[in-house]
């Protein structure tokens, strides 16, 4: 099955492509690969989650912030591809920033929201690599960021 047919199966409509939020290009594509830029997990024009990870947001809001941090993603990826995830060949890493609480170590289950829901979509081909990392601080005081990089078909 293909990402365009899991997504109706999935019922998942993407959202119109954020715009930058700052000075740089929503992605860059060089040669076969589309380096995305951090997403925030905006659903229009409010960031669904905000603050530190557990205290003001938990574990599992912030699993969702992270799914809509990569629905973001793809939506600026199928605009860059011409309307057509097919052309992925392969999620080669995302790096997921997790406005972190200090002593809070569970980064990585944050991160399973952005991992969990990219599988879902591109099946085998949607294994990658993966960072999780803990930080003081992200823009706009988002509780996750998470950036994507992606091999694409000509």
């Amino acid at each position: 099955m293909s990402a365009e047919q899991r997504l109706q199966e999935l019922e998942i409509t993407l959202p119109t492509p954020p715009a930058p939020v700052a000075a740089y290009v929503p992605c860059v594509r060089t040669g076969n690969l589309v380096v995305l830029s951090g997403q925030l997990p905006f659903a229009g024009k409010n960031l669904l989650a905000t603050g530190r990870v557990p205290s003001k947001v938990p574990v599992d809001q912030a699993q969702a912030a992270a799914e809509q941090c990569v629905l973001n993603g793809l939506a600026i990826l199928r605009h860059e591809l011409g309307g057509d995830l097919n052309r992925v060949q392969r999620v080669v890493r995302i790096g997921v920033f997790v406005q972190s609480d200090d002593g809070f170590y569970d980064q990585s289950l944050v991160a399973n929201g952005a991992s969990e829901l990219l599988q879902k979509v591109f099946g085998d081909i949607g294994k990658h690599a993966r960072v999780a990392v803990g930080m003081n601080a992200l823009p706009l005081n988002a509780a996750v960021e998470v950036e994507l990089l992606f091999e694409v078909a000509d």
